[in-house]
């Protein structure tokens, strides 16, 4: 099985929409900028997600993106059904019907084993996509690594993030 790049795309946006103010929004040229890839295709897989509830699309000059959900309530799995959509990766075409001397009817009547198998391996490995949140991935900033993400992200933030509730 084999994803898009859209996919780690959408996880590490989320992720560092994560670190946003409560009030905060980033726009979809700088999370392109952060990540190092071209706004364009970027927006593709924000509206993807901002379609499946995951993140908030705010309008108008001051607008952006930020998660519509708690870190806790976002999924793997939510976003790989965003960018991907819902269909399985394996579509059984039932060529065990096709080509020469194919084997009676009757026989096609229980689904397909291969089918059967690869389907099973998709819903095991939605499932562990499924336990995984966004929560989860969050890295302890008293590490080195997570110091280090944590100081490109904060400063990032700083200097990008828009604020929609206007200040006092």
């Amino acid at each position: 099985m084999k994803l898009g790049e859209g996919v780690e795309q959408a996880i590490h946006c989320v992720l560092l929409l994560s670190g946003l103010a409560v009030d905060g929004v980033l726009p979809a040229a700088a999370l392109a900028e952060y990540h190092g890839v071209s706004t364009s295709y970027l927006l593709k897989h924000l509206q993807a997600l901002a379609g499946a509830g995951l993140l908030l699309s705010v309008p108008g000059p001051k607008g952006g993106y930020r998660l519509a959900r708690e870190t806790s309530q976002i999924s793997l799995l939510d976003i790989v059904l965003a960018i991907e959509g819902a269909e399985p990766a394996f579509r059984c075409s039932e060529i065990r019907k096709r080509g020469p001397s194919p084997i009676a009817m009757h026989f096609h009547k229980a689904p397909c084993g291969v089918n059967v198998a690869m389907l099973r391996a998709e819903k095991a490995y939605r499932a562990e996509l499924e336990k995984v949140s966004i929560a989860d991935l969050s890295v302890d900033p008293r590490s080195a690594l997570g110091a280090a993400i944590s100081a490109r992200s904060c400063g990032f933030l700083q200097l990008n993030q828009r604020r929609t509730l206007p200040t006092v």
